[in-house]
């Protein structure tokens, strides 16, 4: 039986899945509802563990979601989201990485953004193959930057 571990980047993966699937008004933004694009993590993995090489046997061992989150302070209705969204996740057996947002000098004019969500998943892809912890890990994500770390897991 073979362990699979999905690595899920949140954000990107949310943010793929509504240009991917969305429907574009005519400034190019998304029509649909802000949870468009939503995806249910251990849903997504027993879907991808179901699709196995013929031959083979795989068993959803694990779910990691990689997601950062709104200071409390600054974003409380966000945060609030945020802690309610991770809460069901991990009902569900998820296991929730998270990352408090970076906001810059000249917030709220500009957007907060995720630092080290990337690397977190990264570090636990490659530390997790090194110790054997799972047969196969799948990332979603489309970001380039973790492909170092896909190269390197045999």
């Amino acid at each position: 039986m073979t362990r699979v571990v999905l690595f899920i980047d949140a954000q990107n993966l949310y943010k793929g899945a509504r240009e991917a699937f969305g429907t574009l008004d005519t400034n190019g933004k998304i029509t649909e509802s802000f949870t468009f694009g939503q995806v249910h993590p251990v849903e997504l993995g027993k879907l991808i563990c179901s699709r196995p090489p013929t031959g083979d046997t795989r068993t959803l061992h694990q779910v990691r979601v990689y997601t950062g989150r709104p200071d409390s302070s600054k974003q409380p209705v966000g945060y609030g989201a945020n802690l309610a969204q991770c809460a069901a996740w991990a009902a569900e057996g998820v296991h929730v990485v998270h990352r408090t947002l970076r906001y810059p000098f000249d917030w709220p004019a500009s957007k907060p953004q995720e630092k080290g969500i990337d690397v977190a998943l990264a570090i636990d892809l490659v530390t997790g193959a090194i110790d054997g912890a799972f047969d196969v890990g799948v990332v979603c994500s489309t970001d380039t930057d973790l492909r170092p770390a896909v190269e390197y897991v045999p």
